[in-house]
């Protein structure tokens, strides 16, 4: 997508007093004038309007770093900002949430294909695009810290000298905003020359467009159809933040739906529908979720309808994923590019059309943080990671209760034997209630141990990670037992 994120609030019909500090600034921000900026600055800062102090992310970056969740890349170098390492459970719950998109978007239908487009694409796709021209956005530089910020959201950030909120901070340094843009740049080949630049690709769905006729011919498909596509993608932001949220290099699961200009509408309504309810199968709460649909003044240059599906995060309402009616912008800029006829002639009709687009848009870094949140939750003697079953990192943890009498034998074997489906933990180390802490703080749904009862009947303790109740089950049935359960 083009459009710059949005911020978390302004979508509610409020008096100028009441608008949030971010609405007033992305106005304000547009302002080419120094003088106006500062002014906006200094009314907001005279009315008192500060942002909440929330420890609940601070809390869940401590939480991924101490349980392996995710780490800041190059950390033993000072790390890199705005980049990010995913550790062994940290995969684990980002393949998870991919595998789930995957196999809603393709496994579950018959209209949609998968691909996988490279990274590095032919500097013309973003001309056609619109990315080499009108990929940008508002910046601003503190001339006391120098610093650079986004102007539409100076509100979110600090100062790095003093680590205030650079509203309070640096509010009468700031320059003039100007147009940055946001493409990575590099070069294809081993001469460094204008010729030979080429940029990381800001986002899939150019992948996806440019491969439309590769795509629909072997695969039999006629419009509507999809094509969908998870892979990363690059941004040199401006101002990176909130720890995985916003960063610089990040992941994204694109589904466009390929259709007959007259059905735009139905499939608009059809996918933002349908968007919607896969949250809710990942174990997020309906409550923390919204629609935001665009008004005129905030549709991107592409698209004739936009939605944003939000979540609350701790830091307010923020996008999560977009819903895109696109027409047939994309495909007749390839045309007027590359030349090449991108349109579909439908046998039936007798009509030839260039096929409308609706997007669908997520990132899953935003996702993976969206499950985190919502997954953290505190107890008086424990932190819990209550996790949907499955998207858990780890399924099942497996215990001996001592390491003796054979328990651990018995556990190992337990343990080898579900790792036919599922994903296990095997812990032997320190006394079993720590051990149970430590699965509950990696979001295992339940534990087995393996006790002395064991060795008699032949019957292990099932333990439950949300209510802690624990219930014998037969060591054979555990692959029954758990696959009704994890599905």
């Amino acid at each position: 997508m083009l459009e710059g994120e949005r911020d978390d609030s302004g979508f509610h019909p409020v008096s100028r007093d009441q608008q949030p500090v971010s609405l007033r600034l992305n106005q304000c921000a547009a302002a080419s004038s120094l003088v106006g900026l500062r002014r906006s600055f200094a009314r907001i800062l005279r009315r008192g309007e500060t942002q909440p102090v929330v420890d609940v992310m601070d809390k869940v970056v401590s939480l991924c770093k101490r349980r392996g969740f995710v780490f800041q890349s190059s950390e033993i170098y000072g790390g890199i900002n705005a980049c990010w390492d995913y550790g062994p459970f940290g995969v684990e719950l980002k393949r998870n949430i991919k595998d789930l998109w995957w196999r809603e978007m393709t496994q579950l239908r018959e209209d949609i294909e998968g691909l996988d487009a490279s990274v590095l694409m032919h500097p013309k796709v973003w001309e056609a695009s619109g990315h080499v021209e009108g990929f940008t956005d508002p910046m601003v530089d503190c001339r006391e810290c120098k610093a650079r910020f986004r102007a539409d959201m100076l509100d979110e950030a600090r100062c790095p000298r003093s680590g205030k909120p650079v509203l309070e901070n640096c509010a009468e340094f700031l320059t003039e905003p100007r147009a940055f843009n946001l493409m990575f740049k590099t070069h294809h080949g081993p001469v460094e020359e204008e010729s030979s630049v080429v940029y990381l690709r800001p986002e899939t769905a150019q992948g996806i467009y440019v491969n439309f006729l590769n795509v629909i011919g072997p695969a039999r498909q006629k419009p509507p159809f999809g094509i969908a596509q998870i892979g990363k993608a690059f941004r040199n932001e401006i101002s990176p933040g909130n720890f995985i949220f916003r960063s610089r290099e990040f992941e994204q699961m694109e589904m466009q739906y390929f259709i007959p200009p007259g059905e735009a509408e139905k499939w608009y309504d059809y996918w933002r529908d349908q968007r919607m309810a896969w949250y809710g199968t990942l174990g997020i709460a309906e409550d923390k979720l919204r629609f935001h649909d665009h008004g005129p003044d905030e549709l991107a240059h592409y698209a004739a309808q936009a939605t944003d599906i939000e979540y609350l995060f701790p830091f307010g309402w923020k996008e999560l994923e977009g819903i895109h009616n696109r027409t047939d912008f994309d495909l007749r800029r390839h045309i007027e590019y590359s030349g090449k006829d991108l349109s579909y002639f439908d046998p039936e009709s007798k009509t030839r059309f260039v096929p409308y687009i609706i997007e669908t848009s997520a990132g899953v870094d935003r996702t993976l943080l969206t499950v985190l949140v919502e997954a953290y939750d505190e107890e008086p003697e424990r932190v819990v990671m209550r996790f949907h079953p499955r998207v858990a990192p780890v399924k099942v943890g497996v215990f001996p209760l001592v390491k003796r009498d054979g328990m651990p034998d018995i556990a190992r074997r337990i343990a080898q034997d579900l790792k036919r489906r599922f994903r296990v933990f095997y812990d032997q180390k320190g006394a079993v209630g720590r051990r149970y802490r430590r699965q509950d703080e990696a979001g295992t749904p339940y534990c087995v141990t393996v006790d002395s009862q064991t060795l008699e009947d032949d019957t292990v303790t099932v333990r439950d990670r949300d209510t802690m109740a624990q219930e014998r089950v037969p060591a054979q049935g555990l692959l029954e037992f758990f696959g009704e359960r994890i599905k």
